[in-house]
């Protein structure tokens, strides 16, 4: 199993989002959504690539004081996860084992972004 974390992100000049981060490779993948995760079947998300983080970032919470990202960060979600199906910037399918992601999620790279939704 790997971990997941949804960081719910305060940002100064960026305003209110959610940062998915993905352990994989060794390193948390991360996406950025404008509105809360989808935690129920027909609801589907646009997420923006965003830089590799450590996977010690996983646990952070607190306030970022200087830079692009600054502002508060939360954890919103945070869990293990199963990777189903992965093909390196086309698609992700994973089992999502949080408190409020639960279930089988796919992500497909549409080229300005990456569309997240519940599929079971």
């Amino acid at each position: 199993m790997s971990i997941f974390v949804v960081h719910e992100h305060h940002a100064k000049r960026a305003g209110l989002h959610y940062d998915l981060r993905l352990e994989i490779d060794g390193v948390l993948k991360s996406w950025a959504f404008r509105k809360e995760l989808p935690t129920m079947q027909g609801v589907k998300r646009l997420g923006i690539p965003q830089p590799d983080h450590e996977l010690w970032y996983a646990d952070f919470e607190g306030e970022i004081k200087e830079g692009y990202g600054a502002g508060l960060v939360k954890i919103w979600d945070k869990g293990e996860f199963k990777l189903v199906e992965y093909e390196k910037d086309k698609k992700i399918v994973f089992d999502c084992m949080g408190s409020r992601l639960r279930g089988r999620y796919a992500m497909i790279n549409i080229g300005r972004g990456w569309l997240l939704f519940k599929i079971a």
